[in-house]
């Protein structure tokens, strides 16, 4: 399953507000021009959280349960970028009622977030 997301700098702000990380690499526009990245960054663990939707909406949805979450952050995401958030099933233990997912969030065809998910299926 695949969803797309566009971020925006109320995503990027909203999420600064919620956990409080506003680091000036994500918020603060002078200081992202003078980075390495000559703008500023989303937070990763904003787009990671991204997977909780996939999870939790999609596959396998609703009455599922995280149990786990790897992150590989590969490549960063900017303000305006169009993500493909997508998830494939690479193991299931019907005995458990447990799956893994493959899961990647990509940008232009290049994966900015990989990782993988296990997730109970609770009924």
């Amino acid at each position: 399953y695949f969803f797309k997301k566009v971020i925006t700098k109320q995503d990027v702000l909203g999420f600064a507000e919620l956990t409080g990380d506003f680091n000036p690499l994500h918020v603060n526009i002078d200081f992202g021009k003078k980075s390495v990245f000559k703008k500023n960054i989303v937070h990763g663990m904003f787009v990671g959280s991204l997977f909780s939707r996939l999870v939790g909406m999609h596959c396998p949805g609703e009455k599922s349960l995280y149990i786990s979450q790897t992150f590989n952050f590969k490549l960063p995401v900017f303000i305006g970028d169009i993500l493909l958030i997508r998830g494939t099933v690479s193991n299931k233990n019907d005995s458990i009622r447990m799956i893994t997912l493959k899961t990647e969030i990509m940008r232009d065809n290049k994966i900015v977030i990989d990782g993988e998910a296990k997730v109970r299926v609770m009924e």
